[in-house]
C-alpha cells in the first residue's frame, strides 16, 4: 500500500463512521509519510498538522490494520503501534477502525 492509498483508506473509513470522531489524528507511517485525519471536518490530508492524537506504525502494519487483519488494540498492545497524546481519542479509533 502507498500513501495515496492509505489516503484514501482513512477517508472512505471516515465517511463511513461520519460524526463518531470529532478529533484530530495524525497517522506517522515510517519513512512512507503522513495521513492527518480532521473527524471535525470529516477530511483527510497528507499534511504534518498538530494533532489530538499521533499514531505511529509502520505501513504493513497501518495495511492490515485497514484490511481489518490486525486489530488497533492488538497492534498497540504488541508494539506495533505506538500513540502519543490523548489516549481517549486513540480508544475512539477502534470504533472506526476496528
Amino acid at each position: 500500500m502507498d500513501l495515496t492509498t492509505a489516503t484514501q483508506k482513512v477517508q472512505e473509513k471516515l465517511q463511513a463512521a461520519a460524526g463518531s470522531l470529532d478529533a484530530t489524528v495524525k497517522f506517522v507511517l515510517g519513512s512512507e509519510g503522513t495521513v492527518f485525519l480532521n473527524g471535525n471536518t470529516n477530511e483527510v490530508s497528507n499534511e504534518d498538522q498538530d494533532a489530538q492524537c499521533t499514531v505511529m506504525m509502520e505501513m504493513a502494519d497501518f495495511h492490515s490494520m485497514m484490511d481489518g487483519d490486525l486489530n488497533p488494540m492488538s497492534a498497540f498492545m504488541g508494539g506495533q503501534m505506538k500513540i502519543e497524546g490523548d489516549m481517549s481519542v486513540a480508544m475512539k479509533l477502534s470504533s472506526i477502525f476496528g
